[in-house]
C-alpha cells in the first residue's frame, strides 16, 4: 500500500487562500492609489510604521536574550535558580500583556526612578549628576520594557524546551569528551536545538507585530495610535480602521510566510 502524504502541497492543495489575500491587496492598494481619503489615511497612518518597527525588533530581541536567561536558569543544577525560573514564568504569562504595559509604565517606572536615585545618591549629593525624574523615561521605552518582560516568559519556554529536546546521549558523550558546560552548548546542544526552537520563537515574533499595538493606549506613535488620531479628528472611522488593518495584514502574513519557507528549508537540510 502506498504511504500517506501528509503534505498539503504533495496532495495538490493549491494556496488559494493565498491567491484571495494578494487579490485583496492588490484591491486595496488600487483603492489607496486612487481615493483621495483612502491615500490621505494610508499616509497618516504609514508615519507609525517606523515606530511599530523599532518597538517590535527592541522589544523582541531584548526578551529573547532575557528568555534565554530564564530558561537557563529553569535548566540549571541549582534548585534555587530553577524555582526563581518558575516563579518567573508562571506570574508573567498569568497576567495579560495590557496590563503589565499599565504597570510597567505607571508602576515599575516610578519604582526603577525611586531605586535608580537611591543608589546615585552619593553623586547627587556631591552634584556630579542630577536626580532622575520619571519623565526621563519615555513612554515608549516603557512600553519596550513591558513587552520584553510580557514575551520573555514565553520565550523562555521556546527555549527550554528546545534544548530539552536534544538527545542526552550527545551531551553525556561531549562530557566524555572532555568540553566544558559553556562548550557542550555552543558546539553541540544549540545548533540541534535552534531547529525546533525558531519555528515557535518565530510564531512569537509575528504575535509581537501585533501586541505592538497595545503600545498604543500609552499614547506611543504607532500605526494604530496614527489611526487613531485620524479617526477621532475625520470621524473617518471605516477608511483608517480598514487601512491599520490592512498594514498590519502585509507586515504579519509576510513574516509568516518567511517563516513557513524557513521551516521548508530546515526540514529538507534535516532529511539530507
Amino acid at each position: 500500500m502506498a504511504p500517506v502524504k501528509s503534505d498539503t502541497s504533495e496532495k495538490g492543495d493549491y494556496p488559494w487562500w493565498l491567491v484571495a489575500l494578494l487579490l485583496i491587496a492588490v484591491l486595496l492598494a488600487a483603492v489607496i492609489a486612487t481615493n483621495d481619503i483612502f491615500s490621505q489615511v494610508f499616509g497618516v497612518v504609514l508615519k507609525g510604521i517606523g515606530v511599530t518597527i523599532f518597538v517590535t525588533l527592541v522589544g523582541f530581541a531584548l526578551a529573547t536574550v532575557l528568555g534565554l536567561g530564564v530558561a537557563l536558569m529553569a535548566l540549571s543544577e541549582h534548585v534555587a535558580l530553577r524555582q526563581t525560573a518558575r516563579f518567573y514564568t508562571e506570574v508573567i504569562r498569568g497576567v495579560p500583556i495590557l496590563v503589565l504595559l499599565f504597570y510597567i509604565a505607571f508602576v515599575g517606572a516610578p519604582a526603577l526612578v525611586v531605586v535608580a536615585n537611591f543608589a546615585a545618591a552619593p553623586f547627587i549629593s556631591a552634584g556630579w549628576m542630577e536626580p532622575l525624574v520619571v519623565r526621563d523615561i519615555s513612554l515608549m521605552w516603557r512600553a519596550i520594557i513591558a513587552l520584553m518582560i510580557g514575551y520573555s516568559a514565553f520565550i523562555a519556554e521556546v527555549f527550554r524546551a528546545g534544548i530539552q529536546s536534544v538527545d542526552k546521549g550527545q551531551v553525556e558523550a561531549a562530557k566524555a569528551l572532555g568540553l566544558s558546560r559553556y562548550q557542550r552548548f555552543r558546539l553541540v546542544v544549540f545548533p540541534q536545538a535552534i531547529r525546533v526552537i525558531l519555528p515557535p520563537l518565530g510564531n512569537d515574533f509575528v504575535a509581537m507585530v501585533k501586541d505592538s499595538s497595545l503600545v498604543s493606549v500609552l499614547g506611543v506613535a504607532d500605526i494604530t495610535q496614527m489611526g487613531k488620531i485620524y479617526a477621532s479628528g475625520s470621524f473617518r472611522f471605516f477608511e483608517t480602521y480598514s487601512i491599520v488593518a490592512y498594514v498590519y495584514l502585509i507586515l504579519t502574513i509576510g513574516l509568516s510566510l518567511a517563516l513557513r519557507a524557513l521551516e521548508r528549508r530546515l526540514r529538507r537540510a534535516e532529511t539530507r
